[in-house]
């Protein structure tokens, strides 16, 4: 009476992970293909300081992440240790004052000061 109860749970669980791998790997695939960012018409890069970051993760994690989920925005890194941010940008969505404002309007809204902006044109 054990042996049939053994082989139905081994059963139904073979047939659980397998389900899950198949839903995992759909679901994997549907995340990568809207994470995936259509090419820059006008492809720019701005380098930019920013003061009032008091550490890497907090602060400087949460303005890359932020900067890294706008629409227009290609790529951003922020550097906590240099207080420095590289955003590449679709300059046809984004100007260099939208990517200040939406620094600056992290936290509190004044916490974070942009300075020294610098923005390469890509030809």
């Amino acid at each position: 009476m054990n042996a049939p109860k053994i082989v139905a749970f081994a059963a139904a669980s073979l047939m659980l992970m397998t389900s899950c791998k198949q839903e995992t790997a759909a679901a994997a695939g549907t995340e990568t293909a809207q994470n995936q960012k259509a090419p820059a018409v006008k492809p720019e890069t701005a380098s930019m300081h920013i003061e009032g970051m008091t550490c890497a993760i907090g602060c400087a994690k949460t303005i890359e992440e932020k900067l890294a989920e706008t629409p227009g925005v290609q790529e951003a890194k922020v550097d906590f240790d240099k207080k420095e941010a590289t955003v590449h940008f679709d300059a046809d969505k984004l100007s260099e004052k939208d990517l200040t404002k939406l620094v600056e309007s992290c936290a509190d809204g004044k916490t974070y000061k942009v300075s020294n902006v610098k923005v390469d044109k890509k030809v």
